[in-house]
């Protein structure tokens, strides 16, 4: 079933590929080592992804990682390329009907020479170095919230402090020292509390127990501990191959479960939404204390209105990415309530993070990469 549901993407994916690299065969000069080059190039960049995951597992992490970072770099390459591509044909169909400029204004200079074919692969090379750039910033976002409910701890004088992410996406894509660089900025912020949305993992636990990235984690400093839910991805890279490494990472994985922490507040952890046997929230909050505050984490921001009605004060998300990159971004928008940041509901606070890490290419266009330090004060 996943199988056909899959076939009309991998065919678009191919679809695309040959437009763009026949728009670029007939742009280059008819010469023969740049089209060997082209060739060698289409063939590198196609085909990556798909020996990535289809044999990723089966080769060196090194060599595994460089399929996979080639492959879905050029997922995000080709979407741009796409729309330049697209609308400069556009532009020039457009022209042949209504003639409003001479036909050869566009390739007068750049007919039989590498100008037009430069500007271009210029242009998106220039796009996606900042794309690049823009992933390596992590944005710390603050969010001061206010519960209308009692703390019972006295002994915490300043507000409880957590420090939330999601969708590490750690693996072939994301190393070791990635992460390190990420648990760094995580204890400059002195948490009480690290709280994680899911898609710790990206598509294979190989590299990760290899990497021995389970030990970086420990590396964390939160008193009250490290507490994550199940994400897709940690179904998709297997989901009893997951719990072990989280386990062993120190992470406390809440599977339909609940954690009261220092008798103060809940942590609620759902399963994914991709698991169908997952149980209401209702059912998860029903002999819960709710005179303290509820703070649920759910991988996939959907049917808010349920966490409104279930009374939980803060509901931590992500999935989403933002889609990554625009035009992507334009579809999470349409798909979700809300896909990126702050949104309140009632008495209910919800944030949906676009992930501190990404799938595939690290590229951020038109979102950002981050961490989310949200103070908690305390209704005295």
């Amino acid at each position: 079933m996943k199988a056909i549901i899959f076939i009309p993407i991998i065919l678009l994916y191919f679809a695309a590929n040959f437009y763009v690299f026949h728009r670029l065969w007939v742009a280059m000069p008819p010469n023969l080592i740049g089209r060997i080059c082209l060739i060698s190039f289409a063939s590198i960049a196609i085909l990556s992804l798909f020996i990535s995951f289809l044999a990723g597992d089966a080769m060196p992490v090194g060599m595994a990682s460089f399929f996979y970072r080639i492959g879905t770099s050029w997922v995000f390459i080709l979407i741009y390329a796409f729309i330049v591509i697209f609308f400069k044909d556009l532009f020039g169909l457009t022209n042949r009907v209504l003639h409003f400029m001479p036909s050869d204004a566009l390739t007068r200079y750049t007919k039989d020479n590498w100008m037009g074919l430069g500007l271009m692969v210029g242009f998106i090379a220039m796009l996606m170095i900042c794309g690049y750039l823009k992933y390596q910033w992590k944005v710390r976002v603050p969010l001061s919230l206010t519960i209308e409910k009692t703390m019972a701890d006295s002994s915490l004088f300043r507000p409880l402090r957590i420090v939330a992410i999601s969708d590490l996406h750690l693996g072939y894509g994301i190393n070791k020292k990635e992460l390190e660089g990420w648990i760094d900025l995580i204890n400059a912020e002195e948490p009480d509390i690290v709280l994680i949305a899911g898609d710790i993992i990206d598509n294979s636990i190989r590299p990760l127990n290899e990497g021995n990235f389970a030990e970086s984690f420990k590396k964390i400093k939160a008193p009250m501990g490290i507490y994550a839910c199940m994400g897709n991805h940690e179904y998709i890279s297997g989901a009893k191959e997951s719990m072990d490494f989280i386990n062993r990472a120190g992470i406390h994985l809440l599977r339909d479960s609940v954690a009261e922490i220092d008798s103060c507040f809940y942590i609620v952890g759902r399963e994914d939404r991709s698991n169908l046997r997952r149980k209401p929230l209702t059912d998860l909050v029903a002999n819960l204390d709710k005179s303290k505050p509820i703070i649920v984490l759910d991988h996939q921001p959907y049917n808010l209105e349920k966490t409104e009605a279930a009374d939980v004060d803060l509901q931590i998300s992500g999935h989403t990415h933002q889609g990554q990159v625009w035009p992507i971004s334009m579809i999470t928008n349409a798909l979700y309530e809300i896909d990126h940041g702050y949104l309140k509901k009632g008495n209910t606070n919800i944030y949906v993070s676009s992930g501190i890490g990404l799938w595939g290419g690290k590229f951020r266009i038109g979102t950002q990469s981050e961490y989310v330090v949200i103070d908690i004060n305390k209704k005295l």
